[in-house]
């Protein structure tokens, strides 16, 4: 019996404005930005090549000064696979911000290590688990997996377990318990 493949769910949003965004629209005229909120948490999209741009202003110009986090989020049916999603604070105004870009599997994204140093390590996670690239980051190399595990465990296409079941046996020389 085959199952057929489920659409990925679509992020009930809402239309977000307010003077930040004012501010931004303003700042960056020629930049396809869009903004929106889910369960109240506002989030900005713009175009991966311009990520840098958009962070830097928002650390320089309105104190989002604490890079909480970052992840990828992939989408394997569509063209823009995977998503990067950087959680950035402001301590000042006591605020959150997601700041959105997606690009398609083979691309890569422009590093943000040089802005926020924890940004070095978390791209180097994505790196691993998902195997997106960051341009210009000084050591993009695993750091969770060993260094010749093979394929990116996050990928929804991959199998954790056929892949472990690989490794342990050409290291270990037995079946994996899973």
């Amino acid at each position: 019996m085959s199952q057929e493949a489920k659409p990925d769910p679509v992020m009930a949003s809402e239309a977000w404005e307010d003077p930040l965004t004012e501010r931004l629209s303003a700042a960056f005229p020629n930049l396809h930005l869009s903004f929106g909120k889910f369960r109240d948490q506002a989030f900005v999209s713009v175009p991966a090549a311009d990520l840098p741009a958009l962070v830097t202003y928002l650390r320089d110009q309105e104190q989002y000064d604490y890079f909480a986090d970052l992840t990828v989020v992939d989408y394997p049916a569509m063209p823009e696979r995977f998503e990067l999603v950087v959680h950035l604070y402001s301590f000042a105004h006591n605020q959150r911000l997601r700041v959105k870009a997606r690009l398609a599997d083979g691309q890569s994204f422009p590093t943000l290590s040089g802005l926020f140093p924890a940004a070095n390590w978390l791209e180097r996670e994505a790196y691993d688990m998902f195997g997106v690239t960051f341009a210009g980051h000084p050591n993009l190399k695993r750091m969770l997996l060993p260094y010749d595990w093979q394929g990116h465990p996050l990928r929804k296409e991959n199998s954790i377990i056929a892949m472990d079941n690989d490794w342990v046996k050409r290291h270990l020389g037995i079946e994996s318990g899973q």
